[in-house]
């Protein structure tokens, strides 16, 4: 009977999740500006991905598996440097502007790269090109985050921006190898460049006419960048989490080019089947998306942690032996998803230790070791092909997670040991629409920042004309909802009110008092803005 029951709670959290998406496109879909913002980041995402694969594929045909991983190497390191100052230009200018000069700068990027290597330029300068497409990829993130959910006219809106722009980024890891792979069958690693870079035009079309409806606006929060790096250096299982979810990118980066050698040196595959493996590695890892969505909520996640990684192991040392397509296939398909699993576990163990008002710069310093990692795992691969050709490369590579488990000793095993699962404050969110298509790890996350606040009776809670500070959810009682001295509304547990304030930065709009004496649970601006909006500052209202 118990395990019937929890056979029905994973099937409704599975439906639940599902609708919310749905949900959500559709509330996207709705607002032209902000169906143009996604549409064209959409051309961005399946862009940097194609043009990534085309760009090994390239340098391994003119200098086999080492020009790759070097070359790979080459174009991510001043990347790495570039992103943290990217980062800033959305806040110092006008960030439509700024994304519109990324779209424009990565669409003749990938033009000039496209020419060049039709018209038979050498290497060198097509790899100085590369390096600008690499650049440009890195001043439209920084502002897409900024710039998209200034469209949103309604909380919702806001809710379902981020998701959505989560969601393309996880699509594209399936579509974007497939586009790759069909166009490098019937062309080259050039058409690939050149249908990238009128997709990155037509992108930059779309947010043409949005350019100037947001202001250039300086953060709102004073924060100390060291705050998450001093953080790590202090807590030991902060420290082993951002160690072994930097890990993972090294094996990453080794895969981009072992799915050269896999398929061209191995298989004897045609150039194609490049995109085809890497789209495996990304189907695998959509279809994990479902299974995380049922285990993130619970109290003991070291099982699924270890379970994925024994799993993305197991696939790549069997990839060690493989000689037939379909059987790569599969095993790519087992290791994305046991590597989507492992990420999105490890980053909501790494909310559960990290305290919520220092999640960002923690998560800021785990990007930045990610792009060295990928540069590492880039100059790896070719080195362990070099040494012992693909077999040895992906023992290799497949040693690198549980090398790093093993270095931790009983720490990993304990790692989650002590962490208290907000089971009460979760269903709370989940209850509210405005929270609900948010992934249950930002769910989870928000849960532990919520903070008790009992309130009597004919108590005040905001007054309409002060300013705003914080959002509230209605856990038990009523309260009343006054606009210019009427009574407009009634709200009990599963609503929420105070969020216009913080999203818009603007006075309160109405006065809420309690009815009878309730039980409130509040989040603090600097949490709730961010978990919204993907972006760490309000939205003034001068910007809509």
């Amino acid at each position: 009977m118990q395990r019937a029951n929890e056979r029905q709670t994973v099937i409704r959290r599975v439906r639940s999740y599902l609708d919310a998406l749905g949900s959500v496109a559709g509330v996207v879909s709705r607002s032209p500006p902000l169906r143009r913002v996604e549409l064209a980041f959409a051309f961005f995402k399946t862009t940097e991905t194609a043009t990534w694969i085309a760009m090994l594929v390239y340098a391994f045909e003119r200098g086999g598996v080492t020009e790759s991983g070097l070359l790979a190497a080459a174009v991510l390191a001043p990347a790495a440097v570039i992103a943290p100052l990217a980062a800033a230009v959305a806040d110092r200018y006008r960030p439509g502007v700024a994304l519109l000069f990324g779209y424009v700068m990565l669409a003749l990027s990938c033009l000039a790269v496209a020419a060049a290597m039709a018209g038979g330029v050498s290497r060198v300068p097509i790899y100085a090109l590369l390096g600008t497409v690499a650049v440009a990829t890195t001043l439209i993130r920084p502002s897409q985050v900024v710039f998209a959910p200034a469209f949103a006219r309604t909380p919702d809106e806001l809710t379902a921006t981020n998701v959505v722009s989560n969601w393309i980024e996880s699509l594209s890891a399936l579509v974007a190898p497939l586009i790759a792979g069909v166009l490098l069958a019937l062309y080259a690693s050039a058409a690939v460049f050149a249908v990238m870079g009128v997709a990155c035009a037509v992108g930059a079309l779309l947010i043409f006419p949005l350019r100037s409806v947001v202001a250039a606006t300086p953060p709102n929060y004073d924060v100390n960048a060291l705050d998450g790096l001093r953080l790590v250096r202090r807590d030991r299982n902060a420290r082993l989490l951002v160690m072994l979810l930097a890990a993972q990118f090294v094996v990453i980066g080794a895969l981009d080019i072992l799915y050269v050698q896999l398929a061209q040196g191995v298989l004897d595959l045609p150039t194609s089947w490049v995109g085809y493996l890497a789209a495996a590695f990304g189907a695998g890892g959509i279809a994990a998306a479902i299974v995380t969505a049922t285990i993130v909520g619970s109290r003991r996640l070291i099982a699924p942690l270890g379970l994925a990684l024994v799993g993305w192991t197991a696939a790549l040392l069997l990839l060690a032996v493989v000689t037939r397509p379909g059987a790569a296939l599969f095993l790519l398909a087992i290791a994305g998803g046991a590597r989507a699993t492992f990420d999105v576990v490890g980053r909501t163990l790494l909310q559960r230790v990290a305290p919520v008002n220092v999640h960002g710069r923690v998560f800021g310093l785990l990007e930045g070791l990610a792009m060295a990692a990928l540069a590492v795992g880039s100059f790896l691969a070719p080195v362990l092909i070099s040494i012992g050709g693909a077999p040895l490369a992906f023992v290799g590579v497949a040693a690198i997670l549980p090398l790093a488990a093993l270095a931790a000793g009983r720490r990993f095993l304990a790692i989650d040991q002590h962490a208290v699962v907000p089971v009460v404050e979760i269903a709370l969110l989940r209850s509210l629409s405005l929270f609900a298509p948010l992934p249950p790890p930002t769910i989870e996350s928000l849960a532990r920042a919520l903070a008790p606040l009992e309130v009597e009776a004919g108590t005040d809670v905001i007054v309409q004309g002060d300013s705003g500070e914080t959002f509230y959810a209605i856990a038990g009682g009523t309260v009343d909802v006054f606009r210019d001295g009427s009574h407009v509304a009634e709200l009990s547990r599963g609503d929420g009110f105070g969020e216009l304030a913080l999203l818009h930065n603007r006075p309160r709009n109405a006065t809420v008092t309690a009815r009878d004496d309730c039980l409130l649970y509040t989040l603090s601006a600097d949490v709730f803005v961010p978990a919204l909006t993907g972006n760490a500052r309000p939205i003034d209202d001068a910007e809509l």
